[in-house]
């Protein structure tokens, strides 16, 4: 103990910087809070669903979820069942076995239904692509509406991919 204690002091506390104050994250937060307070009247309700992914869009979303980004603070919430859910975030390649749970829950989720796919996995079947395991991208079992690319996708992307599908729904 006194070893790591005296390390402790000789090093001090090594942490990653603050990240810079970025105008366009503020600019998207912005148009993403009034968004959803004009169309969802306050809160847009999320389920996440994933399909089959190695967790790095996963980690990527609780990102979304920490005081820099503030999801919450936008009037952004996620949900357990699909019943109250606005939106459907699915991420990963859709294994077989999750095909007929991903299917359920879109018909679990009310109209008008939102889906989001995440990562390269979720928007073209990524290094995984389709075989007897894997039914490929999301949009071979439900019908998508935005697809964020990237592996995994950055939590800014992932702002962008929400702020993108609430527009199509005011605009449709």
């Amino acid at each position: 103990m006194y070893q790591l204690l005296k390390q402790i002091i000789s090093v001090g506390i090594r942490t990653e910087p603050p990240p810079a104050a970025d105008p366009a994250l503020r600019q998207i937060e912005q148009r993403l809070g009034e968004e959803i307070l004009r169309l969802f009247r306050g809160a847009l309700a999320i389920r996440h669903v994933d399909a089959g992914s190695c967790n790095g869009c996963e980690l990527e979303i609780h990102a979304v979820n920490n005081v820099y980004y503030n999801l919450e603070g936008l009037g952004i919430k996620f949900v357990a069942s699909p019943r109250h859910a606005d939106l459907l975030l699915v991420t990963g390649p859709v294994s077989r076995n999750m095909e007929v749970a991903l299917k359920r829950t879109y018909d679990a989720t009310p109209d008008p239904k939102l889906v989001v796919a995440l990562g390269d996995c979720g928007c073209s079947g990524g290094l995984f692509g389709e075989s007897y395991a894997s039914c490929g991208r999301v949009a071979n079992v439900i019908p998508v509406d935005v697809a964020v690319p990237g592996c995994p996708p950055t939590p800014l992307a992932i702002m962008q991919g929400i702020l993108t599908v609430i527009s199509a729904r005011r605009t449709a």
